[in-house]
């Protein structure tokens, strides 16, 4: 067992390689890159300045604003030779022996592209320090602009995950029991019917009969808290936050609570008509200690065992449609904004961390897997 997780533990690194250089290889070929995408904001008289930030950078962009640059007369290959300088895509180099300023502006000093391969390995050694850059467009970290946005994520995923599974595992083990009455009939036609809506037609639904639609106005219509959430006690502060986290929960399991509850009494159903069960029933144990005492390692196996993965599913999907229609500015819209951007460090420094927190939640699942079954021998695996 302890040589399978060595094992598991040492595939993270080629695994999580692969999957950075894929994508950092298709990046290549997309075109609009972040330079294209200043350049679009500049030269259209966009909000440059509150959209292009960094080290020096709001600086250089007010003085080719003031300079008369925007327009007709294009920017200055100065500006943008220092724009890939600063993203990283370009270096200064200067003659040997110069001792001066190191800037494009000095006649000893000229620009070099670094080669993709180049930058693809000094992003991956910083990477590896947990060094995941800033922004291209916010004057902010990665890592703390993910800390930023994780709260409604982690509200999302977690309550999404426990409510479904706290309602489709009984569910779904009675729909096993009453196999074929008219209660396992009418629950798999709800069940069906929810299945069958898209979580952002039933989002708009609920918004629209308890948000103060055409109907009720039960929940509040955005956002994560109220306005006033720091002046409320701690009481107050849970309530409001359960009062606004209801509806975009409901509207992102939705899905995923059929899924479980059809898992579940298929399971069930399976290892109900399994030789042990009629052994147990013939020895007179009663029909809870057959299927809870009995039944529910075995059928619940592939369920709890499927917790983490599905957990990380919920979390990093990171709902868009459901973020915006509840006003939730999470993980979902940060990497749907980075990717129009082109922000590359938020785009492969989340890749890089989500990709990480998913290989090592494989690992716990498989843990998960001998916990709830001690005959699963992983030692066998090769």
């Amino acid at each position: 067992m302890g040589a399978y997780i060595l094992r598991r533990f040492l595939l993270i690194f080629p695994t999580l390689f692969g999957i950075m250089l894929i994508n950092f290889a298709l990046t290549q070929f997309v075109p609009g890159g972040p330079i294209e995408q200043i350049t679009a904001r500049l030269e259209d008289g966009g909000d440059s300045l509150e959209a292009v930030s960094g080290k020096g950078l709001d600086a250089k962009i007010k003085a080719v604003e003031d300079e008369g640059y925007i327009g007709a007369r294009g920017l200055p290959p100065e500006f943008l030779a220092q724009l890939e300088v600063q993203f990283g895509f370009a270096r200064i180099v200067c003659d040997e022996g110069y001792t001066g300023k190191v800037t494009i502006a000095a006649p000893d000093c000229r620009k070099e592209v670094i080669p993709p391969a180049e930058r693809f390995f000094i992003m991956m050694s910083n990477y590896l320090r947990f060094d995941f850059g800033q922004s291209y467009f916010r004057s902010i970290k990665v890592v703390d602009l993910v800390l930023e946005k994780m709260p409604v994520s982690i509200s999302l995923g977690l309550w999404s995950t426990l409510i479904a599974h706290l309602i489709s595992i009984p569910l779904g083990i009675r729909k096993a029991v009453k196999d074929g009455s008219s209660f396992d009939t009418w629950t798999s036609g709800a069940i069906i019917v929810g299945y069958a809506i898209p979580g952002f037609l039933f989002a708009i639904l609920l918004l629209v009969l308890f948000s103060g639609g055409s109907y009720f106005r039960f929940f509040p219509l955005r956002g994560l808290t109220s306005d006033n959430w720091q002046e409320l006690s701690l009481w107050g502060k849970v309530m409001d936050y359960l009062w606004h986290i209801t509806l975009p929960v409901v509207a992102s399991m939705i899905s995923s609570f059929a899924t479980l509850t059809l898992l579940t009494k298929n399971s069930f159903l399976e290892e109900i008509k399994k030789q042990y069960v009629m052994t147990a029933r013939a020895k007179g144990l009663t029909e809870g200690r057959v299927l809870y005492g009995h039944v529910f390692r075995n059928a619940m196996l592939i369920v709890i065992a499927g917790i983490p993965m599905l957990f990380v599913s919920v979390f990093f999907g990171g709902s868009l449609i459901i973020e915006t229609i509840f006003s939730l500015d999470g993980l979902g819209q940060l990497s749907f904004k980075a990717a129009v951007e082109r922000d590359y460090p938020v785009i492969f420094g989340t890749l890089f961390f989500f990709g990480l927190i998913g290989l090592v939640m494989g690992i716990i699942s498989d843990l998960m897997y001998l916990w709830v079954d001690p005959r699963i021998d992983f030692g066998k695996i090769r």
